[in-house]
């Protein structure tokens, strides 16, 4: 017997007919849900069933669009916080630049006012750098001679003393510190109006008053001005301040160690003493202050005077 093997697809209808019987179909159900809005609900579940399915094939184009957006994301973020960092430098330069100004133009307007209430008549000076000599305590300013700066003058600042003048060029003058080892300063305390003289102490930046007896009646914490009896410095300028005291019984003199009220360490500004209007109203004053000496014209003129006048 022979048998014929079987088809490998099963036989239906033909494709022309398939296709004229979906053709149909499709544009009666298309009729109905024009006119009668048949398949709304079928959409709708059609919608739940899909979402899903076109959501997971989106997936991977959603993916790929979101690791580049977090990639060009996170390089803007780095750029602009180069940016905001490199801004908030300049900022704060900007702002310190700002400080220092506001320090400065304080310090300036206290020189000011010093320089408006003091007797003397003051030169603004602005110093330049500190002496070449790291043993000396010197700084260098850029007033001289053609401002009327002359060795020997004073220097104070909106505080107190500064130092003095040693030398003078031209367009700028040497300073001495009072913390120079080679300056004295004449001083009075300002509790008993006790008078001394402070030296220099060198790199330290201190002072100390020499030939002081053991039993000299001397406080830590005592202010010190200057006596004014040298000519030199005006009478009543703060000079320091006494912050150590030791007696040594085996030492004939106490040592005392004290702290300069002013200084040149934070200011770029001083102001030097180049005449003390008070002497000089007293220099101009003293003719005046004299007597007059009696007349000692002869008789003889008074006489002629008198029978002129008759």
């Amino acid at each position: 017997m022979e048998h014929d093997p079987p088809p490998f697809f099963k036989t239906g209808p033909s494709p022309q007919a398939r296709f004229a019987f979906f053709a149909m179909l499709s544009i009666v159900l298309m009729v109905g849900d024009v006119y009668q809005s048949y398949l709304g609900v079928l959409r709708q579940g059609v919608a739940v069933v899909v979402t899903p399915l076109q959501r997971l094939a989106n997936l991977p184009s959603t993916l790929a669009g979101r690791v580049g957006d977090f990639f060009i994301s996170q390089s803007q973020l780095q750029r602009e916080n180069a940016r905001l960092q490199q801004e908030d430098l300049q900022h704060s330069a900007q702002l310190q630049g700002y400080q220092a100004a506001q320090a400065e133009n304080a310090y300036l307007r206290k020189l000011l006012d010093a320089r408006q209430q003091s007797a003397q008549t003051l030169v603004m000076a602005e110093i330049l750098y500190a002496g070449r000599d790291p043993f000396s305590q010197k700084i260098i300013v850029d007033k001289g001679t053609t401002q009327g700066i002359a060795p020997g003058q004073p220097v104070v600042d909106n505080i107190g003393v500064i130092g003095q003048v040693t030398r003078a060029y031209p367009f700028s003058s040497e300073i001495t510190l009072l913390t120079d080892k080679d300056q004295a300063i004449p001083i009075e305390i300002v509790r008993n109006g006790m008078r001394a003289v402070a030296f220099g102490q060198g790199q330290d930046g201190t002072l100390g008053l020499a030939f002081m007896p053991m039993n000299a009646d001397v406080q830590p914490g005592d202010a010190i001005v200057t006596s004014g009896i040298d000519g030199v410095y005006p009478a009543g300028l703060p000079v320091a301040t006494v912050s150590k005291i030791e007696r040594n019984a085996a030492v004939a003199f106490a040592r005392i160690v004290c702290t300069p009220s002013a200084g040149v360490g934070q200011h770029k500004q001083v102001l030097i003493v180049t005449s003390n209007r008070i002497k000089e109203i007293e220099v101009q004053a003293a003719p005046l202050l004299v007597p007059p000496a009696k007349d000692s014209a002869p008789k003889g003129k008074f006489r002629r005077g008198n029978r002129a006048s008759h």
